[in-house]
């Protein structure tokens, strides 16, 4: 499922004080930096600083960089690290920075049928899940949620499948939506879980493990191979991100008090 997050009036783009197409970037990022409403809060931030317009186009982690080997755009912004490695060691990307982090949380019905309510092991988690064959939904769309959840089912031995096992293709906001109406475990990143209003009879199951951990980079999409790829401008966000400034807009955005990502740039640099 494609979401496109356009900041701020682009169509206006000629009109006195607003920045010119040159001054425009587009970025491919995840759902969960979109949904989570993240991006609504740093770009106006970064716009006043620059004057440089943002497009985001939210695709899951597999497709945005996917979108970046096309070279459709000009930076991406995705929660993958091996596959991030990849795209610049295959000269798709240039320069990838590691920005954020948050977790994942598996997320089920309060009635708990697979009994993993209150623990902090995914793995084990997982194994009681599968022998339990209680619906576990899948988001089956190549993003980093998938990836990780992919990564976790292997350290646990088991390559789901059956009728328990729900692979649904979409984003993580959708992704919720159903398993709320399925009463479905899930895998979801912690910011959308807090963004997300839907939440039903679901609630946060297990947490807490290392393996949760969801570390996020930016990377220029390389000049060298798409010759419009906006440089200038795209080194000038990622130099931003990644800037105290850029590090303290995204600290600063909060759900009922609660941090949905935990600045990182100055630590992996």
């Amino acid at each position: 499922m494609r979401y496109v997050f356009v900041a701020g009036a682009l169509a206006l783009g000629s009109l006195p004080g607003l920045a010119s197409a040159q001054d425009s970037i587009t970025v491919a990022s995840t759902t969960s930096t979109e949904q989570s409403g993240l991006f609504g809060h740093i770009l106006p931030v970064f716009k006043d600083k620059t004057g440089i317009e943002v497009r985001v186009i939210a695709q899951g982690t597999g497709q945005a960089l996917d979108t970046g080997r096309r070279g459709d755009v000009d930076v991406v912004f995705v929660h993958a690290k091996a596959a991030e490695e990849e795209f610049v060691k295959e000269g798709s990307g240039i320069g990838r920075k590691e920005v954020m982090y948050n977790d994942f949380v598996i997320v089920g019905p309060g009635e708990d049928p697979a009994g993993i309510k209150g623990g902090n092991d995914a793995v084990a988690a997982l194994k009681k899940i599968s022998a339990a064959k209680a619906v576990f939904a899948s988001r089956g769309d190549d993003s980093g949620t998938h990836k990780a959840e992919l990564a976790l089912w292997e350290k646990a031995g088991i390559n789901p499948s059956g009728e328990w096992y729900r692979e649904l293709g979409t984003g993580m906001g959708p992704t919720l939506n159903t398993s709320s109406q399925m009463l479905a475990y899930t895998l979801t990143d912690r910011a959308t879980w807090l963004s997300f209003d839907n939440k039903g009879a679901l609630e946060v199951v297990v947490e807490g493990d290392s393996k949760l951990f969801n570390q996020y980079g930016v990377i220029l999409v390389n000049p060298g191979k798409h010759s419009h790829v906006k440089a200038k401008q795209g080194r000038a966000f990622i130099d931003w991100l990644v800037s105290k400034d850029g590090q303290n807009a995204i600290a600063e955005y909060k759900i009922n008090g609660q941090q949905l990502f935990f600045p990182n740039a100055a630590e992996t640099q």
